[in-house]
């Protein structure tokens, strides 16, 4: 198409230019038609219709003149922004024609061979060969590998010229008059090198393509490969949406309640679990995005605080994902996280918690004043995800203009209870103060009923005070397994690749990259890695158990106990020792602060005379306020007995102070060396830590010298720690049994460390033991899952085929998704069954589900039930004929094995 012929195409977009004259609705032609692309122009092979078509109807608007004649500009008035809106309202017009194309592409591609658009090019066998009614369309066609201007056929049967190019496997860069083309091999090829590595940016990826092709890269390659990209994006989502209805399988929350195989596939006759399913949540502050403002909102907002009015183009793009949370749903719970500061701490809460959270203050996202705070720069400051035990992603939600606040985690478990019901442990890094929040949020009562059981990770809970610990820590609850509640912290390891492409980014593009990345991470990463996770964790708590058995009785001879149920006894002494720690009795406050008033008058008399007549009449105020509150009628003096005791209650408090500020720095310490050693920390990022562990250094050691000198001076002296003791530090029990305040505890024996590693080592056997049960049923399910998804898919394949073979192709490709790890699941499963001490089976069982899109037998629309029995027995018969050669081949590499030895 020529210049004057592109632009009298965009005159007919323009219809306030068009003569009132023109009749649009002429039987002849109908320019809308042309315009949203559902009729094709009759363009013959010699071509120049349409220029002499837009010289006979535009001739009022604009004079096209002969190549070599005097030409008139015409000044296009559209913004960026009209085109932009203009432009993806075109798409969206033709995406139902557009996935249509894709489906028939695909299946032609399958059944013919094609490997790649220029081979199916060359072939005589499309529909477009043989169809003698067509047209032709020059275009100028991207591969990954070289561009080629090229005539491309038309067939009659085709929608728009747009559909027209995708059914030849070419994504158009534009809905009406496309000129360039991607090839849809390029596209998909960025895609999944795009999710395997998310450095890789789209500008990157066509300068890549520009050195391969030999030619100079231009901006404006970028953007037609993004318009190009965004539109394939569109059309794979459209067809996942049809391939779903097909399967009986788009109700609304479908994905969320089959998102883990080994989590929510129940079987009819499996044992019952303390925890339905065991899941981690947490915010993210690496995704964020950068808010666009215009010059004029960033001067008028350099007075306060918050962000201006966003300058963005607003693009007409919607992105729509069933793990995303809706920001109005999130936003139900604002209000919710302020109740738990206007009412009672506890509301019917379980007797195990704690009466009051000894933790508040010591985390960041503790404190609302800090949480509500974001830098102004950003909108979308994070994200806040569930992830199962086994890594999968439940739910996703964006933090909006703040930090982590407590509406995010509150809408997860709405919609966790919602979706799963009752039995469902959560595991978050500040999970004590959130059992607080939730008690008292709106869904508090509901989370009640439901029971509800708020967690710390393992790793976090050893940053939690030891009173929390022992209610919230991993190693102590019951039915909890040998699970960390820490797979977030993986999870993110691997999704802040993200942060660069999307710092800068729009919205919908950010969206759309989290949410393809975490749907590529569940199918190919998390799902394939599913077996190895259940074969280590069966490994590691028998590991466990067996050093427990050879380890624990000793350690019980040595301690003289003969019955395990005195570690339960110890823990609960333990819990109602710290509680006593927890807040000091009201009497005491006053009396020091009495004592405290009466030597500060005292020395101020021996001292500084001068400032007593100033201060005397406020501080003898409250001396006798605080008489009347202790009852004292007579006043203390130095040599009283009260005066002696309440001083050393002082220096006690001072002891314990110098004993948190030590402690803390030590956790700081800790938090930063493994900050240091994790995966993805950049060079400057560990500059910046390397520095700052040297001056916690130092501060550790002035810290350690102020507690050793309060500790001197204690009445008895106590326990004076050592520079090599301290750093060695890696649980705050060893600090909080300092704390010794009221009651002596050396002499308790669950106080001295060979009793108290004798208790761990008994609740990590217990937990070992809780792990292998879960294991149990994790292991059925996974093996009844991939028989049952197999039989079923096969089955919708089959009956698909006579109706809708693009369909059934489609289908065939997404049991390949994860069909492909099967085989390496049952290898892995064998493994766990051939494991010294395993007590489950692999022998399928039947799903407790039977609704629609579930197990095969229950489809009305089998023709026969005698089918399904087959196909399920056929399955059986293969499964264990896999198992058996799993076996074989295991024998045989350990009889070469012998054989080499």
């Amino acid at each position: 198409m020529s210049i004057d012929e592109r632009r009298a195409l965009k005159a007919l977009q323009d219809s306030s230019a068009l003569p009132t004259d023109i009749n649009e609705d002429s039987e002849d032609f109908t320019f809308g038609d042309v315009w949203d692309g559902s009729d094709a122009l009759p363009i013959s092979h010699a071509g120049g219709e349409f220029g002499d078509l837009a010289r006979g109807v535009l001739e009022e608007v604009w004079r096209l003149n002969d190549r070599n004649g005097a030409r008139t500009v015409r000044c296009d008035n559209r913004t960026r922004r009209d085109r932009v809106l203009w432009r993806n309202d075109a798409f969206n017009e033709q995406v139902p024609a557009l996935s249509e194309a894709y489906l028939l592409w695909s299946l032609e591609k399958s059944q013919k061979g094609f490997k790649n658009f220029f081979d199916r090019l060359r072939s005589e066998e499309t529909d477009e060969a043989n169809d003698l009614d067509g047209g032709q369309w020059p275009m100028m066609v991207v591969d990954a590998f070289f561009a080629e201007k090229l005539l491309l056929k038309i067939s009659s049967r085709a929608r728009t010229i747009a559909s027209a190019m995708v059914r030849q496997g070419v994504m158009p860069c534009s809905p009406i008059s496309p000129v360039v083309g991607i090839t849809l091999e390029t596209l998909e090829f960025y895609r999944v090198a795009h999710l395997r590595s998310p450095h890789l940016s789209i500008q990157a990826f066509v300068k890549t393509m520009s050195d391969l092709h030999g030619v100079e890269f231009h901006r404006h390659l970028s953007r037609q490969f993004s318009i190009a990209f965004d539109l394939y994006h569109q059309i794979r989502r459209t067809v996942a949406s049809v391939l779903m209805t097909s399967l009986q399988r788009d109700s609304p929350d479908w994905r969320l309640k089959h998102a883990c195989p080994a989590c929510t596939y129940l079987l009819t006759d499996e044992d019952q679990l303390r925890f339905k399913m065991l899941y981690a949540m947490d915010g993210n502050d690496s995704l964020k995005r950068v808010i666009r403002r215009s010059l004029n909102d960033d001067d008028n907002n350099n007075n306060n605080n918050t962000p201006g009015t966003s300058s963005e183009l607003p693009t007409s793009q919607l992105f729509i994902s069933n793990r995303y949370l809706a920001r109005d749903f999130v936003d139900q719970f604002s209000q919710d996280a302020s109740r738990d500061s206007g009412q009672e701490k506890q509301l019917n809460v379980s007797q195990n918690a704690p009466e009051e959270n000894s933790c508040e203050g010591r985390w960041k996202n503790m404190d609302d004043s800090k949480t509500q705070k974001a830098w102004g720069i950003y909108d979308e400051t994070g994200i806040f995800v569930a992830i199962c035990r086994h890594g999968f992603c439940l739910l996703i939600t964006d933090m909006v203009q703040s930090g982590e606040l407590a509406k995010y985690p509150l809408a997860v478990v709405a919609k966790l209870l919602d979706a799963f019901g009752d039995n469902l442990g959560g595991g978050y890094d500040i999970g004590c103060q959130f059992n607080t929040t939730l008690n008292n949020s709106s869904i508090g009562a509901l989370a009640r009923s439901l029971h509800h059981t708020c967690l710390v990770g393992a790793f976090h809970g050893h940053a939690h005070r030891r009173l929390c610990q022992l209610f919230s820590l991993t190693t102590y609850i019951k039915g909890l397994g040998i699970e960390d509640l820490e797979t977030c912290e993986r999870t993110f390891s691997k999704s802040n690749s993200l942060a660069s492409p999307l710092r800068y980014t729009t919205i919908f593009h950010r969206k759309q990259a989290i949410d393809s990345y975490f749907e590529h991470n569940d199918d190919l990463e998390v799902f394939s890695n599913l077996s190895n996770f259940l074969y280590s964790n069966y490994k590691q708590a028998l590991d466990i158990l067996t050093n427990g058995n050879d380890v624990l009785p000793n350690a019980m001879r040595d301690l003289g106990v003969t019955d395990v149920g005195v570690f339960e006894s110890w823990l609960e002494e333990e819990k109602a020792y710290l509680k006593g720690l927890a807040r000091e009795p009201e009497e005491e406050t006053l009396q020091m602060e009495y004592w405290q008033r009466l030597v500060a008058n005292t020395r101020k008399t021996e001292s500084t005379r001068r400032h007593v007549l100033e201060d005397y009449e406020r501080n003898l105020k409250l001396v006798q306020a605080l008489e009347c509150k202790l009852d004292i009628n007579v006043r203390w003096v130095p040599d009283d007995g009260e005066w002696q005791r309440v001083g050393r209650l002082v220096a006690n408090r001072k002891y314990q102070r110098a004993l948190d500020r030590l402690e803390g720095l030590v956790v700081a310490r800790i938090f930063e060396l493994a900050k240091m050693n994790k995966a993805g920390t950049g060079y400057k990022l560990r500059k910046h830590i390397a520095k700052a562990l040297q001056t916690r250094s130092a501060a550790i050691r002035s810290a350690l010298n102020t507690y050793n000198n309060i500790a001197s001076a204690m009445f008895p002296p106590r326990q004076i720690l050592k520079w090599d003791e301290v750093v060695e530090y890696a649980f705050l029990a060893d600090f909080d049994l300092l704390r010794n305040a009221r009651a002596d505890i050396s002499q308790t024996p669950w106080s001295s460390p060979v009793a108290r590693s004798a208790m761990d080592l008994h609740f990590k056997m217990c937990r070992a033991q809780e792990e292998i049960s879960r294991l149990n049923v994790e292991v059925r399910r996974l093996v009844t899952y991939i028989r049952d998804e197999d039989i079923y898919l096969q089955v919708c394949e089959d009956q698909l085929k006579a109706t809708s073979p693009a369909l059934a192709h489609q289908v065939a490709i997404h049991r390949n998704i994860q069909g492909r790890f099967n085989s390496r699941h049952l290898k892995r499963l064998h493994d766990i069954s051939k494991l010294p001490g395993f007590s489950g089976t692999v022998v399928p069982g039947v799903s407790a589900r039977t609704g629609p899109g579930e197990r095969a037998d229950t489809q009305e629309d089998l023709d026969e039930e005698e089918v399904t029995e087959e196909v399920t027995e056929e399955a059986s018969r293969s499964l264990h004929k896999v198992l058996l050669i799993t076996d074989d081949l295991s024998r045989l590499q350990l009889i070469d094995n012998v054989e080499l030895e």
